[in-house]
């Protein structure tokens, strides 16, 4: 079996030298050349042929999203961007995940990071997802239409209101899920119904403006999940990076949930865990008002309630291998027949509505 080949492109001297040295730490990881700025990152893909490479945003000469899209545009292959933990940098990463980029890493620390080795397991993991990568997906992407919420509802207004009492949606996904997910929101009509929760595999530090940016995308409101928030009809909640969500009944007679927000378990490979945010919902609203959807992304995180969901009653989609960037959460649910319906991320938006319309 051949080495993965990665490029890493940062400005930073300190910063090549550590990224390659955790990645070597791996026998199936080879680093087969550095570049200081977007420029050599674009001529040392196009000379070395990597399977993936990793990318700085911040980098003079051309930077990292100049870069991105030079690659993207000459000769696609999975990128992962490299930025600060910070409010800016996750703008900017988002811009580079709808130019085409797989996936992301934070920095921590700042730009030139003296704490990198912290995630070294998360860079590694995060570049062997990368290279697995569905790469006739890649160099397709555009900038999502930017519609205004008014826009948004005046397009999607559904003909069923009232008719997704009790129903809850939850929604899984990892390796090229903000992507993906923007496929999938401008179905939902203003007068959905049902709850909509997003567990999406991010740090604490991102999830605050993907929230914001799902909200735009969105005819109703969207927020980041904040402890004991009321879920309520026709509103999305995304679960907060590095801590589980799971859903809590109101108590004293009254209907509807409460989210519990808590590090535990620490046993996951993911916090939040797709897992254990759908199976509290499946067992505080019960099967057959539990819609479970299964995205992109590498492991089985979310297959076994996928699974579980389905056996009770419930419906479940998981996204097809056509569309999918990482066809390995979905394929897992698949495989342990928690898929009712196997779907392309376009057709998965219809599809939910449909769901919870349903009598």
């Amino acid at each position: 079996m051949h080495p993965i080949k990665v490029i890493v492109a940062d400005d930073s001297a300190l910063m090549r030298r550590e990224i390659k040295n955790i990645l070597e730490s791996d026998p199936e990881i080879e680093v087969v050349a550095v570049g200081r700025n977007g420029e050599d990152a674009v001529r040392l893909t196009q000379e070395h042929e990597p399977d993936v490479v990793a990318l700085d945003i911040n980098m003079p000469v051309m930077d990292g999203l100049t870069a991105l899209q030079h690659i993207m545009m000459q000769a696609p292959r999975p990128v992962v961007m490299v930025s600060s933990l910070t409010q800016e940098g996750a703008l900017t990463t988002y811009e580079a995940l709808e130019l085409g980029a797989v996936d992301f890493v934070g920095k921590p620390g700042g730009t030139i990071s003296r704490e990198i080795g912290k995630i070294a397991d998360e860079i590694i993991y995060k570049i062997k997802a990368a290279a697995g990568a569905n790469k006739s997906r890649l160099g397709r992407f555009r900038p999502h239409r930017r519609d205004n919420k008014a826009a948004v509802r005046k397009r999607r207004k559904s003909s069923q209101r009232g008719r997704a009492e009790g129903k809850i949606v939850v929604i899984g996904q990892s390796t090229g899920g903000p992507n993906t997910i923007m496929d999938i929101l401008p179905a939902f009509p203003e007068d959905f119904g049902a709850p909509v929760i997003i567990i999406q595999h991010m740090p604490a530090s991102f999830t605050p403006s993907f929230a914001q940016r799902l909200d735009k995308y969105c005819a109703f409101p969207f927020k980041e999940a904040a402890r004991a928030d009321v879920i309520l009809p026709g509103h999305g909640y995304l679960a907060p990076g590095d801590m589980h969500m799971a859903l809590a009944p109101r108590g004293l007679g009254r209907s509807g949930a409460l989210t519990r927000l808590s590090p535990e378990p620490v046993s996951t490979l993911h916090r939040p865990s797709v897992d254990v945010t759908m199976m509290s919902a499946l067992e505080l609203y019960g099967g057959k008002n539990v819609i479970g959807v299964l995205l992109t992304g590498m492991g089985s995180d979310g297959a076994s309630a996928m699974a579980a969901i389905r056996e009770a009653g419930g419906h479940t989609i998981a996204e097809s291998e056509e569309t999918c960037i990482v066809f390995g959460m979905p394929r897992e649910a698949i495989a342990r027949g928690g898929a009712e319906f196997v779907l392309p991320s376009y057709e998965i938006g219809e599809k939910i509505v449909e769901l919870v319309q349903e009598s």
